[in-house]
């Protein structure tokens, strides 16, 4: 009393089939297949990297740093550096 039959199925599909036409189902099919196929290939463009990506920029020219250490000018507003261990020897 509450399951479908084969009967049943069959002429629910006889009923789709004559609302929508034979030529407007297959139709709506093909744009639903279209419409994967150009997911699809969205999802493969996105996968490769686009050519603007691809163009190395070459690094400006910047001269080098200079990492060794430079003394400290006396600044008055400072405070006096630490106290060192050496006094105690």
């Amino acid at each position: 009393m509450g399951g479908f039959s084969l009967w049943h199925i069959l002429i629910l599909g006889l009923f789709i089939l004559l609302l929508f036409g034979g030529n407007r189902f297959s139709s709506m099919m093909g744009d639903v297949a279209k419409g994967l196929k150009s997911f699809k290939a969205g999802m493969a463009d996105e996968d490769k990297p686009h050519a603007a990506e691809q163009r190395q920029i070459p690094p400006q020219q910047q001269p080098p740093i200079d990492v060794t250490p430079q003394p400290r000018a006396a600044d008055p507003t400072s405070a006096p550096p630490p106290p060192t261990d050496d006094s105690a020897h």
